[in-house]
């Protein structure tokens, strides 16, 4: 195996690893903006107003995306099981 071989499965991984963590943390990146927005608006400085929708919408994520990011996993560790003998040479 040369180390164009191995770069490219290393990027692979540390794609897949971004987009995982890309579609967990968005959603929550979006709601701490609207819910900041709206204590700047209203003056209101409680932090559990701040934290509260952010893990709720977060753990919603985990939820919704949760079996398609296992899914992702799975099929990656099975591709290099799968190719096991041609990556060793």
């Amino acid at each position: 195996m040369n180390p164009v071989e191995i770069g490219d499965m290393f990027s692979h991984a540390l794609y897949l690893v971004l987009i995982i963590v890309v579609v967990m943390i968005v959603p929550s990146l979006i709601i701490g903006l609207m819910v900041s927005t709206f204590q700047a608006a209203t003056q209101i400085n409680e932090q559990t107003l701040s934290f509260l929708p952010r893990l709720v919408v977060t753990l919603l994520a985990m939820i919704a995306f949760g079996p398609w990011a296992v899914s992702a996993v799975l099929d990656f560790t099975r591709d290099i099981y799968t190719n096991i003998i041609f990556i060793i040479g």
